[in-house]
């Protein structure tokens, strides 16, 4: 396959290139962006020399048209400008920003504080949740790739809502980031000086993945949820907990919710249910596209705690991307992506 990325230079778009990199059915890889045309790309990041030495390529529908596959790895508001023009050209598309996401173009407007992508286009993207939504991913033009933290938040709560294990209207979800997740453009937040040894709250209430999250647990649970979901900012590099707080439907026991978990991934090669809590954490699926899942349920209060922990570069982006392009090219989920954690 002939594989472009658009916004080759953000920490997405490196983890696109060092995955692609070892893909055994990608023969070609050609880098493009919108602001550094000409600037050669080991230059920028000196790790890839005599890896990729080439300059990076203006945007060209023409070109691009010839490839077999285009991801777009962009801050939200570019994509929805840019991937329209491809539609019916032949490339698959996958879209690793929020603006095809979501389907009310009023919410996006109002949560992301942007114009939304034509109608038309996102009436045509398919949510890439591979897990929950893979025969729609292997007929799809367009793919929306999910947020971080709504895949890490969704792989946990899906099962146990769709099996109406866990109330869909108690659902208060505490997720924490490590710093990439901004992004590579500096901000006073994530400032060096700002950021470490100090552990902050963002976007209380307001975060714009609330409405993805919504919108998935009615897509593939069948049910309404109004979640409060608040997130933070770790200072690590890479990494993603969220830790989930649901009641529990009457009668329902703690092996029941580690029993539903466990049969509804038991074919998926990147969900992992973990037994044992000490074994959970953002370390044990660095640089890798495993998410792990941890439930106890507390019988005193009738709630139960579900932990979920991904890379957020990898599962919650340029990870998942691969497995959708793989789903929809029919290889195997795993191609090109089993690399172990780094761990430490």
């Amino acid at each position: 396959m002939k594989v472009g990325i658009i916004g080759a230079t953000g920490y997405g778009g490196l983890e696109l290139l060092r995955f692609l990199h070892n893909h055994k059915e990608v023969e070609a890889i050609e880098l493009f962006t919108s602001s550094e045309e000409g600037t050669i790309f080991s230059n920028k990041f000196p790790h890839l020399v005599d890896l990729y030495n080439q300059p990076l390529q203006k945007i060209d529908y023409d070109v691009l048209a010839n490839f077999d596959v285009v991801f777009a790895s962009t801050p939200s508001g570019v994509s929805s400008n840019l991937f329209p023009p491809l539609i019916g050209l032949g490339p698959k598309l996958i879209d690793l920003s929020g603006d095809f996401r979501l389907k009310d173009l009023s919410s996006y407007e109002f949560w992301y504080k942007k114009n939304p992508a034509p109608k038309e286009a996102v009436e045509k993207s398919v949510y890439g949740l591979t897990e929950w939504n893979e025969e729609a991913i292997s007929q799809a033009e367009l793919i929306a790739n999910p947020g971080c933290y709504p895949t890490a938040v969704l792989l946990s709560l899906l099962p146990l809502l769709k099996e109406s294990l866990i109330d869909p209207s108690f659902l208060i979800i505490d997720a924490k980031s490590g710093i990439s997740g901004a992004g590579n453009k500096p901000s006073q937040s994530t400032h060096y000086s700002e950021a470490n040894e100090s552990f902050s709250i963002y976007k209380i209430n307001e975060h714009q993945h609330i409405p993805e999250i919504e919108q998935a647990i009615s897509m593939f649970a069948n049910v309404e949820a109004n979640i409060t979901f608040n997130t933070h900012l770790v200072p690590m590099t890479r990494g993603i907990l969220a830790t989930s707080y649901a009641q529990v439907t009457s009668g329902v026991t703690q092996q029941q919710l580690v029993d539903c978990l466990a049969s509804t991934y038991v074919n998926n090669p990147f969900v992992r249910v973990i037994q044992d809590a000490t074994s959970i954490g953002t370390n044990r699926v660095k640089g890798s596209n495993y998410c792990d899942i941890y439930v106890k349920l507390d019988e005193r209060t009738n709630r139960a705690t579900i932990i979920s922990v991904i890379d957020n570069l990898v599962k919650g982006a340029a990870g998942q991307a691969i497995q959708n392009m793989n789903v929809q090219f029919g290889l195997p989920q795993q191609t090109g992506l089993q690399l172990v954690p780094y761990f430490i």
